[in-house]
């Protein structure tokens, strides 16, 4: 069973993917008759495009790793985290009705 912030993570990477794919779809739509700056232009993009794969790869990989993290604490100290969760709802109950 996936929890929701997997798939909220899925999700962002799933967006993250086809915006990169866009953008290279772009890139190959538009390769014939450039100027040199727009040649310059084009390789900047698609270096871009090579960053942005990567770092999506990379916060994809850390947020299911800090996801399961927070699964494991909130498994391990249930009664803990339940007077945290009561605790903060409290505080933030507390700020909003504040005149």
């Amino acid at each position: 069973m996936q929890s929701t912030t997997e798939a909220h993570v899925k999700k962002v990477g799933g967006d993250l993917n086809d915006l990169v794919d866009d953008g290279e779809k772009l890139l190959k739509s538009s390769a014939q008759g450039l100027t040199e700056q727009a040649r310059q232009a084009r390789l900047t993009l698609a270096d871009a495009l090579e960053k942005a794969k990567a770092a999506g790869i990379k916060v994809k990989e850390k947020a299911v790793d800090s996801a399961k993290a927070t699964d494991k604490v909130i498994r391990d100290h249930p009664y803990h985290s339940l007077g945290v969760a009561f605790g903060i709802g409290l505080l933030i109950g507390v700020l909003v009705n504040r005149k």
